[in-house]
């Protein structure tokens, strides 16, 4: 067992004083970070909660543990963060999977030329899990998707970037030149993990069945495959892939929002997240929120509420 590890999960849990609001602050599900406290509980002897339908206190030697435990862990990052100083400066980065390669390539090389002296190391995982990875120092700054709550995270300049339809090429949508989502009725929606863009994938489905499109499936993955096929559509910014097809959508409903993250505010990560912003207006065509009003339209008639 990851000794360090359960012990930042109990932390956090005797911080609340409630699994659920626990496993959102550590970008996780509530019935795995039960697991894991049970699995503590039974390596340590001692049972650290008192547990009920309506609250979770403390026990005795949960109240005793607490603070040696803070110590533990405050030892452990400040080890890794003196054995960080030892060694050559790498920035650990997590990006989004579905970030387009010619943007991370853009990213990689911006960073390259502002701080030639620190070697970036990109690591393609979802905001959940890098909100767990920045908690436990895993990674050093993440380049997050909004809706995220993390507490203890600081967060840079939110980005915002209009999403169109990606259609299969022979779609009749295809042709026309903007998309109402109401239009989309009875289509099968690809989108990123729930467990890993759970902000998002609620927002996402929430703005869909206002104006009209609630998808007859909705499918979990970063990869085209069941749209290039025809299964399904995705959103998503504007691409060029043989086969595919990317139409704007009407009054841009759909947004993606997105900012750096992190823990520990250091010069590496300070120069990451300046480069980050630069970059993401230059190569994903992504605006400062606020700066640009984004147009809305109104249901159709007999749309859901």
């Amino acid at each position: 067992m990851d000794l360090v590890r359960h012990l930042r999960y109990f932390i956090v849990v005797a911080e609340e004083l409630h699994f659920g609001n626990a496993a959102i602050r550590l970008g996780m599900a509530q019935p795995p970070l039960s697991q894991r406290i049970k699995r503590l509980e039974e390596e340590l002897g001692v049972r650290l909660f008192d547990r009920s339908a309506r609250q979770v206190r403390l026990t005795e030697p949960g109240r005793l543990l607490l603070g040696e435990s803070r110590e533990i862990v405050n030892r452990v990052d400040r080890l890794h963060e003196l054995a960080r100083q030892g060694r050559a400066a790498v920035l650990k980065v997590g990006v989004p999977p579905d970030l387009a390669a010619t943007v991370l390539a853009a990213l990689v090389a911006a960073f390259r030329e502002h701080s030639p002296d620190v070697r970036l190391a990109p690591a393609e995982t979802w905001t959940a899990d890098q909100v767990t990875a920045l908690a436990e120092g895993a990674i050093d700054v993440g380049l997050v998707r909004h809706p995220v709550t993390a507490p203890g995270l600081t967060f840079g300049q939110v980005l915002v970037q209009a999403h169109g339809v990606l259609l299969a090429g022979d779609d009749p949508l295809a042709s026309v030149g903007e998309v109402h989502l109401a239009d989309l009725a009875g289509r099968e929606l690809l989108m990123p993990p729930k467990e890993g863009e759970p902000g998002w994938h609620a927002e996402v489905l929430a703005e869909c069945r206002r104006q009209g499109f609630v998808p007859a499936q909705v499918h979990q993955g970063a990869g085209l495959g069941l749209v290039l096929a025809g299964a399904a559509v995705a959103f998503g910014p504007r691409m060029e892939l043989p086969g595919l097809a990317w139409r704007p959508l009407l009054g841009s409903p759909i947004t993606s929002r997105v900012s750096t993250a992190w823990r520990a505010m250091t010069p590496a990560a300070a120069g990451f997240s300046a480069v980050a912003v630069r970059t993401l207006k230059e190569s994903a065509g992504m605006t400062e929120e606020g700066a640009t009003p984004v147009r809305r339209v109104s249901r159709r008639p007999g749309m859901l509420a």
